[in-house]
């Protein structure tokens, strides 16, 4: 078994349940990866509005990470101008995924755009599955479609057991952003 282990190649990495550290666990990802020499690239399809700590880190590190969402969808004031940006943000990341000039691509809160049916399934698939050899991927957010799970290397399910917004403790900075 040892011997059949000694393929390299890029992983499909999923981050997917309903507890929290999915998006903090890809960043783990993103900073081994670094302190190996691989090239990363970040695309946060829902996030955008929050200044958040892992964009000022990405700032002071030359990592590239691209907020290219409003927020939280069920904030909108326009969700035809959310769903287009997320579109835009697929063709970014689809582009940087064919590409191959990256080792490492994450993108943060993929799983509820597809849960939403914001961008085809099926055009994820695709992409991913044509994707350089090398290249790694990681997808983060609830409710994985189980097309994505069926052709991931490695899917992590986070189980929500306590969480402290449910003792109306809200969203701790450095912690939660």
């Amino acid at each position: 078994m040892v011997k059949r282990m000694t393929d390299t190649r890029g992983l499909l990495l999923v981050n997917t349940g309903n507890g929290k550290g999915k998006s903090t666990a890809a960043f783990g990802v993103a900073f081994r990866a670094l302190g190996q020499g691989l090239t990363v690239s970040i695309i946060q399809f829902i996030k955008g509005k929050w200044k958040t700590g892992e964009l000022r880190t990405a700032q002071r590190l030359g990592l590239e990470l691209m907020p290219m969402g409003k927020g939280f969808t069920w904030e909108s004031e326009n969700i035809e101008e959310d769903k287009a940006l997320m579109r835009q943000a697929w063709t970014v990341a689809s582009e940087k995924i064919l590409s191959g000039a990256y080792d490492l691509i994450i993108l943060d809160e993929l799983n509820y755009v597809l849960g939403y049916g914001y961008i085809p399934v099926t055009e994820v698939v695709r992409i991913l599955q044509s994707r350089p050899p090398h290249v790694h991927v990681v997808l983060t957010g609830r409710n994985a479609p189980d097309e994505i799970i069926s052709i991931a290397d490695c899917v992590t399910e986070m189980r929500d057991i306590k969480h402290p917004y449910r003792s109306g403790i809200p969203a701790q900075k450095g912690i939660d952003f």
